[in-house]
């Protein structure tokens, strides 16, 4: 069995909840992705924000993202996995939130994320075609 810990990506970056969302973006921009973590002070995962959520919470209601701080768009828990946790444990929590990547905890600390990409770089063709089937099918009804 593969632990999570062996397919994450370990230079993984938080925004923090203190910074803006222009400097969210800007990271997203810098390490070519379209979502980041949001951490505490304390290094301790808060939530996530998205490229989609800056666009929508923020520009489309009329706000300025150099004003808006990413703890404002922290909702609910986050989903997450632990380090040491099955990859199939990570490949269900995906497919059940519906979710392309999930940061990774080790002793109440964000120390990776893990994504589709990094599964399916990693594991069996037929359970990599299983979480892109099931994650793209309520993404697009």
């Amino acid at each position: 069995m593969s632990a999570v810990r062996e397919f994450m990506t370990t230079d993984a970056r938080c925004i923090t909840e203190n910074q803006t969302l222009v400097d969210a973006a800007r990271m997203m921009m810098d390490l070519d992705c379209g979502s980041l973590p949001i951490c505490g002070d304390d290094g301790r995962l808060k939530g996530m924000i998205t490229d989609r959520d800056i666009v929508l919470k923020c520009v489309a209601a009329g706000r300025n993202p150099a004003d808006m701080m990413a703890r404002e768009l922290e909702t609910g828990t986050p989903y997450w996995v632990d380090a040491d946790a099955n990859v199939d444990e990570a490949i269900d929590m995906m497919e059940r939130h519906q979710v392309r990547r999930l940061p990774v905890i080790s002793d109440h600390r964000m120390v990776g994320i893990i994504s589709q990409g990094d599964i399916a770089r990693n594991y069996s063709e037929q359970r990599v075609g299983e979480l892109v089937e099931h994650i793209s099918e309520r993404h697009h009804v």
